[in-house]
């Protein structure tokens, strides 16, 4: 009986030798990529946001140029658009079903680059805010062209199937963790019923 006490202490001190680590231990690859790159796709969108509202700004102190000023607030609410959509949050795709697909994704940067790029100061005044400009507008129409082209290569289609998979696999890992847990407690009540 005693023997048998120090067996079952013993198995339930050694750790669980379930497949569970070694599943969330692996991440793929293509996902950490797509991650980074949605991750630098929405910090440009935000440098485009703080450009447009410094060219907003500056339009509506001049007076002289308040079509610019609304042209520069629109695009500072769609590039606000574009950083949200990067971070693939449920509500967003749920509206705007094409920002799922990359090509529908990567046209929206592009036309928001075009929008910080048109309408710079062509006085020379500010010099530092042109050159914001062109800089915010051709990172993300680079990575505009990069989401067409990626979806055209059916890469979205690729990360979707690879992030199900990735979900499915951390869902099953959960499930297998609860089932080790129960298991346990079960182990345990038998060898307390056991003791009695």
């Amino acid at each position: 009986m005693a023997r048998n006490a120090e067996e079952s202490s013993s198995q339930t001190q050694r750790p669980p030798t379930t497949p569970y680590a070694r599943i969330r231990s692996r991440a793929d690859p293509l996902l950490i990529i797509c991650r980074c790159f949605s991750f630098l796709t929405a910090l440009v969108a935000i440098l485009c946001v703080f450009v447009n509202a410094l060219s907003a700004v500056r339009s509506f102190k001049n007076g002289s140029d308040v079509f610019g000023g609304v042209f520069r607030c629109y695009a500072v609410v769609i590039a606000l658009f574009v950083a949200v959509a990067e971070t693939e949050w449920g509500f967003i795709i749920k509206f705007w079903r094409v920002l799922e697909y990359w090509a529908g994704r990567g046209m929206l940067q592009i036309f928001v680059a075009v929008m910080t790029r048109a309408f710079s100061d062509v006085s020379g005044e500010r010099k530092d805010l042109v050159l914001l400009q062109e800089i915010a507008s051709y990172l993300l129409l680079a990575c505009g062209v990069t989401y067409v082209i990626s979806g055209i290569l059916c890469i979205g289609f690729l990360k979707r199937a690879r992030l199900k998979k990735e979900i499915t696999r951390e869902q099953a890992a959960k499930d297998l963790e609860e089932l080790e847990r129960r298991r346990e407690e079960l182990e345990a009540l038998l060898i307390e019923e056991g003791r009695s």
